[in-house]
């Protein structure tokens, strides 16, 4: 006898993967042919959300592809770097690290430009960069920087870009879908994302919205076969919603399910206002167990919150997380470099009520 799968002992806090709708994951209990016209379609309804949510209308496009939502940086890294590139990072925190990682792996020269974590990008800075090397054609950043919870101000980089005629790299991996933006004002050119993010799927795919002239410039660029963006659109659009190698068919189905729940809510500005609440929420049961945010208030975002750790010598991060899952709540651990951090998540099918929870939770287990 197969045994039955219980249900979730406890939510997910975290940054993606994250806790999802009993329906969301209902929507992956039947098998699909990805040859089929019935799957492709619901692969091309996708995509065409996806630019709806985006605002990017007819200059742009979407392109999904298998894997984490890293796959989804690395291809177009891979696919719209060419040899005669130069792209500028900006980092400050872990995954605009690891984007320059990335680049130097692929051997395209780069200049990573860096600031603390918890700091700001400086425009000025980058300003002054661009006036100084003219052959930097590209310049990358991440919108949501979860190493620290900041929600780094993409915006003045995006017109900087505009500016000087760059070609202009989001990773906005965990922040699209639950925070408005329009990716024509300011111009994003590559705007990279996943599914088991703020649109609150279940992990297995990331996507990238394009503008059509820059992913059309990339053909036969690409020196990785499986992780060609170009080729991977130009299938799409040959075959409507066909994959070039074999696609993760359950997740699909599910996405298309969340989406439908992201509208069903009041679409991004509903969620984004629902994250906010669960924040504040979390942040007010954090303070009556004298826990303080990594951050100050403006530099926070309502993704996932940076918290540091307690001085006292009785706080250790594994007992905390091992009492807070006995409690029915999973968080994540610490990523900023220099200082003692955790970190609590607030996207996802979660709600301030669950928060209001998990602060009677730290009331009842506090040791610290």
């Amino acid at each position: 006898m197969i045994p039955q799968i219980p249900e979730n002992p406890y939510l997910l806090l975290t940054p993606g993967p994250l806790s999802t709708s009993k329906t969301v994951r209902g929507a992956m209990t039947r098998d699909w042919c990805t040859w089929d016209d019935d799957y492709k379609q619901i692969v091309q309804k996708i995509r065409e959300e996806l630019l709806a949510l985006s605002g990017g209308g007819d200059q742009y496009t979407t392109v999904l592809m298998q894997g984490s939502g890293t796959f989804a940086v690395e291809s177009v890294m891979w696919t719209c770097l060419k040899p005669d590139s130069k792209i500028l990072v900006l980092s400050n925190g872990a995954y605009g690290k690891r984007m320059g990682k990335i680049v130097q792996m692929i051997g395209i020269s780069h200049r990573v430009l860096s600031w603390e974590e918890g700091q700001q990008p400086d425009p000025d800075q980058v300003e002054e960069i661009l006036q100084t090397d003219p052959t930097i054609t590209h310049i990358g950043m991440v919108h949501s920087e979860t190493t620290t919870g900041m929600l780094n101000r993409y915006e003045p980089h995006a017109r900087l870009a505009e500016k000087y005629g760059k070609i202009f790299i989001l990773d906005a991996m965990s922040s699209f879908g639950g925070i408005p933006l329009d990716i024509t004002a300011p111009k994003v050119d590559l705007l990279i994302s996943s599914a088991n993010k703020c649109i609150q799927g279940v992990p297995g795919f990331g996507f990238v919205i394009a503008r059509k002239e820059v992913l059309e410039s990339c053909k036969g660029n690409s020196r990785s076969h499986s992780l060609d963006l170009y080729d991977q659109w130009d299938a799409m659009e040959q075959d409507k919603g066909k994959w070039r190698f074999t696609s993760p068919t359950h997740t699909v189905r599910a996405f298309l399910q969340a989406i439908t729940e992201l509208y069903e809510e009041g679409g991004i500005a509903a969620r984004h206002e629902r994250y906010w609440a669960n924040h504040h929420s979390l942040i007010k049961g954090m303070a009556a167990v004298d826990v303080r945010p990594f951050l100050q208030e403006e530099d926070r975002s309502p993704i996932i919150t940076a918290f540091v750790e307690p001085e006292s010598s009785s706080f250790g991060f594994g007992k905390l997380y091992n009492r807070l899952k006995a409690e029915g709540f999973v968080i994540y651990p610490g990523k900023v470099s220099h200082a003692a951090t955790f970190r609590i998540g607030h996207i996802g099918h979660v709600f301030p009520e669950d928060f209001e929870r998990l602060g009677a939770a730290l009331q009842k287990i506090r040791f610290w």
